[in-house]
């Protein structure tokens, strides 16, 4: 994922294997059994070879260092979707990380497909990386991954694999929901929406925190619309109970990431109901979009960023031997909620807006 650097203008021409071979008095073949470490070369060739290098300034490249470690210094990152906020953002922490540490990142993006997402994983392995870094939105088994990815060493990212013991690194999801749920009795909602999406545990999580909460308050429990992590998913969640929310059973809709909430809000302006005066919605993830909305959503923040620079650094610790990745290792990062102008009292009540 790193940026190729422009061209400079050199001072003098590249120094080569060949010309450390030359000043050595040893062969080319010498020189990269060397560098490699790959063969036995007595200490005094080895001490010709060194001292050329550092004579004329030259730099093994990565390539023969690698072989001489017996690794790349690539880790993989599987994703579903890199245009949505959220994985760009976990993108960057990762990356931020790996760069640190002199690691390089490889891109993997899936699109939601499962054929796709196995057949990334058939190419991780292939291609020698040292590691992956797992974030894809539609989980497979534990024994799939398993199965595809043998003994290569592996961090979960936002969502747990069924059975897996590999590490985990997921925000407080539950204490999401349940944040949102009470920010919206607080305003004096009586009746909710939830659009939420299926077979995914960072949902199913949200979902049951907003919904415990809710019913807590001795309310009947949220409707459920289903749909995908995507604004045309909330468009078409939204779809699902227009009707109820056009009757005013319903005022307020929790949506399980800010993507939908954003296509909800269009869907219901299309329709006429204003957000916040007639719906009130709240989103989560807190993407920079949730910031720059029209209105402005009130969302669940939870550090993107700093899940894939935890997932990142555990599994290159565990890389360069500082520490073991221990089975079923489960991190869980807090949340907060972030009140912006998507949510207001109720029609019937009096409303204080928030910008």
């Amino acid at each position: 994922m790193r940026c190729c650097r422009a061209k400079t203008r050199r001072s003098r021409p590249l120094t080569s294997i060949k010309d450390v071979a030359t000043r050595a008095g040893v062969s080319l073949t010498t020189v990269s059994h060397t560098i490699s470490g790959k063969r036995h070369v007595s200490a005094n060739i080895k001490l010709r070879v060194e001292q050329a290098m550092d004579d004329l300034g030259y730099t093994p490249r990565r390539a023969a260092q690698s072989l001489a470690s017996g690794r790349s210094r690539l880790i993989g990152l599987i994703v579903p979707d890199i245009n949505n906020g959220f994985f760009s953002e976990l993108a960057s922490g990762v990356e931020r990380a790996a760069i640190a540490r002199d690691y390089n990142v490889v891109l993997c993006t899936t699109g939601s497909d499962h054929t796709r997402e196995m057949f990334y994983l058939e190419t991780v392995r292939s291609r020698a990386l040292d590691g992956v870094v797992y974030a894809a939105g539609a989980p497979p088994t534990d024994s799939e991954l398993n199965r595809l990815l043998g003994d290569l060493p592996v961090t979960l990212v936002d969502e747990d694999v069924k059975g897996s013991t590999a590490p985990a690194f997921v925000s407080d999801n539950y204490d999401g929901g349940r944040l949102a749920a009470e920010h919206l009795l607080s305003l004096g909602h009586t009746a909710a929406v939830v659009l939420t999406a299926a077979d995914l545990e960072s949902s199913s999580q949200r979902s049951r925190g907003f919904r415990e909460a809710w019913e807590a308050a001795q309310l009947p429990s949220p409707r459920v619309a289903l749909g995908a992590f995507t604004a045309a998913g909330g468009r078409a969640a939204i779809e699902q109970v227009l009707g109820a929310l056009m009757a005013g059973e319903s005022s307020a809709v929790f949506a399980v990431n800010d993507l939908m909430a954003l296509g909800a809000i269009e869907r219901l302006d299309e329709a006429g109901l204003r957000t916040p005066e007639d719906i009130s919605i709240v989103g989560f993830d807190d993407t920079f979009i949730a910031r720059y909305s029209r209105p402005k959503l009130t969302t669940v923040h939870q550090d993107v960023i700093a899940l894939g620079e935890k997932a990142a650094t555990a599994l290159i610790d565990s890389l360069d031997g500082i520490r073991q990745l221990m089975p079923a290792e489960r991190h869980v990062l807090p949340v907060q909620l972030v009140v912006r102008s998507s949510t207001a009292a109720p029609p019937h009540m009096p409303r204080i807006r928030k910008d």
